[in-house]
């Protein structure tokens, strides 16, 4: 297990309050508790599966430093996010700043060499990303990219008439979607998904998320 019991911080009252004053973005999010492993798990795993982060257990959402009343109990409930509701489990490092009297938990999450990271509840296994100051549930795209990011075969993909075409639209509109690419070239969507996230894969396209919807575009950044 890659569980480090909690040790006091180097890092400083002031300091905190400084990366509080921050806000919540890609690599930092706050929790007045954990009320249940599973739903740490998902910001946990979100921040895994994409460049890691920082989770301040005992920090409200309108950045007021409150710190956890049972630090034990929140210490267990961290422990099985970590270990028991994270597959594979993750590599943290877990640390306390005391602030009037109470502990925050601060728990840095490094960038799992191996990805996707899954959250198993109930017998189901889900991968979460991080977007912005959101943990998202991955679409089956996402999650075979991030898959293919640690694949030891090497990505290959035809050259074909569809992704001629697939390329002339980008060249003109920019970005596609699955569902307009599947229409584009009259072929399933199962498949369209298929050539694009190989094309990712092979560092070809981007794939972005804008307001919770997917799109591809070429690797240039679309204006």
């Amino acid at each position: 297990m890659n569980f480090t019991p909690p040790v006091p911080s180097q890092m400083s009252v002031g300091d905190l309050k400084r990366l509080v004053k921050t806000g919540e973005g890609t690599y930092l999010e706050f929790k007045r508790i954990i009320s249940s492993p599973e739903k740490i798990a998902r910001e946990l795993a979100a921040f895994a599966n994409t460049r890691g982060g920082t989770l301040l257990i005992g920090v409200d959402d309108d950045k007021r430093i409150l710190g956890v009343e049972s630090y034990y109990e929140q210490d267990f409930l961290l422990d099985k996010a970590i270990n028991y509701c994270c597959v594979p489990p993750l590599d943290t490092v877990v640390e306390t700043v005391t602030y009037k009297d109470r502990d925050v938990i601060i728990v840095k999450v490094k960038e799992a060499e191996v990805k996707p990271v899954y959250v198993e509840q109930e017998g189901r296994r889900q991968v979460f990303i991080r977007e912005k100051d959101k943990s998202l549930q991955a679409s089956r795209e996402v999650e075979q990219v991030l898959r293919n990011t640690t694949s030891t075969s090497g990505i290959t993909f035809e050259y074909g008439p569809n992704e001629q075409r697939l390329f002339r639209y980008l060249n003109e509109y920019e970005r596609i979607t699955v569902k307009e690419f599947s229409n584009l070239v009259n072929i399933s969507p199962r498949r369209a998904s298929r050539i694009l996230v190989s094309l990712v894969s092979a560092g070809i396209l981007r794939l972005f998320n804008h307001e919770q919807k997917e799109y591809f575009t070429l690797t240039a950044e679309p204006v």
